[in-house]
């Protein structure tokens, strides 16, 4: 459970290890061809139109992937936390129902209202915000990237946001947003520390955070269940922001941020001498190695949205998590 243990799944880290961080456009004008660098010219991540195309083309992998139980179907178009989350559950379904998704019900994206930055460098992103026809009225957030201009734009944060919660966004006078580098220090946690802070916050509590759900709640329901008669759970709580996992930050109107970040989480329920774990789901069964004995080790991913003000606590606003793997012993 050491901090320095890699996600199981850092879906194509190697892929991108043989990309050129120098992808180049090619312009002509009236003097002759200008190069223009990738890595440095300040662009818009995406057109209006490739990142609709991006969202059509995921929920199809989406909803094949879903239909058949095969994770296959949707790995050129998820990354990062989903990927970890989404191939987990693919993983279990198909285990369970290896002849398919008996219950599947294909996933409806409409009222796409995209966000998308100016920014120089890879990765180049952007957010799409819709209505869904799952999770109730919640905004469904997928943040999308790509390490290339050959690449495919896939899928890295799914996070549900109350409706209204959205924030609005610094945008230029041509509607593009501004990305705010993971090391800023104008707001009150740089995105880069959200997700050890976030950890931290989880483990001892403090003031970082603003009273919630995704906060002091779950720190609520944590303390109450690791007290149960015959069984003790305990929580061990990790950053994830590197390589696939990194942090993506917008700009908000009043100075802030919205940042997507990832953490890691495991929970151990270990049950007194003559008595047993509670027995776990076929799903949780489908991600676990080994025998249930008296203990039951379980990692889960978890991908957050929150609003990092200029100044103040951090509100998090939604969190998606999902069980990556188990271990009985």
């Amino acid at each position: 459970m050491s901090q320095d243990r890699g996600p199981r799944r850092p879906r194509r880290l190697e892929k991108y290890a043989l990309i050129s961080a120098s992808a180049t456009a090619l312009s002509l004008t009236a003097s002759g061809c200008v190069v223009v660098h990738g890595e440095r010219e300040v662009l818009p991540s995406a057109t209006r139109a490739e990142a609709a195309k991006a969202l059509e083309q995921f929920t199809t992998a989406y909803n094949a992937a879903d239909k058949a139980y095969d994770a296959s179907l949707d790995a050129d178009h998820t990354t990062g936390a989903l990927a970890a989350i989404d191939s987990a559950r693919l993983k279990a379904g198909a285990a369970n129902h290896p002849d398919g998704n008996p219950a599947h019900e294909p996933l409806e994206l409409t009222d796409a209202k995209f966000t998308i930055p100016k920014k120089a460098g890879w990765p180049r992103w952007f957010v799409a915000d819709t209505k869904a026809n799952k999770g109730g009225t919640a905004r469904w957030l997928l943040v999308f990237t790509r390490d290339g201009l050959d690449e495919t734009w896939e899928a890295a944060y799914l996070t549900l946001v109350a409706p209204g919660k959205v924030p609005e966004f610094k945008t230029d006078q041509d509607g593009w947003a501004e990305a705010v580098p993971a090391n800023a220090t104008d707001m009150s946690v740089p995105p880069a520390d959200l997700s050890k802070d976030y950890a931290t916050y989880l483990q001892d509590g403090g003031k970082t955070f603003a009273d919630g759900v995704h906060t002091s709640s779950w720190r609520a329901l944590r303390e109450k269940r690791s007290t149960r008669p015959g069984l003790v759970t305990q929580y061990i709580d990790e950053p994830l922001a590197n390589g696939d996992y990194a942090p993506l930050a917008l700009r908000t109107e009043d100075g802030g941020a919205l940042v997507f970040f990832t953490s890691r989480h495991f929970e151990k329920q270990t049950a007194a001498r003559g008595a047993s774990v509670p027995t776990p789901n076929k799903d949780v069964l489908a991600l676990t190695d080994g025998e249930i004995k008296q203990s039951l080790t379980m990692e889960f991913v978890s991908n957050e949205v929150a609003l990092d003000p200029a100044d103040g606590q951090v509100s998090v606003l939604g969190r998606v998590q999902g069980l990556t793997s188990g271990k009985g012993e």
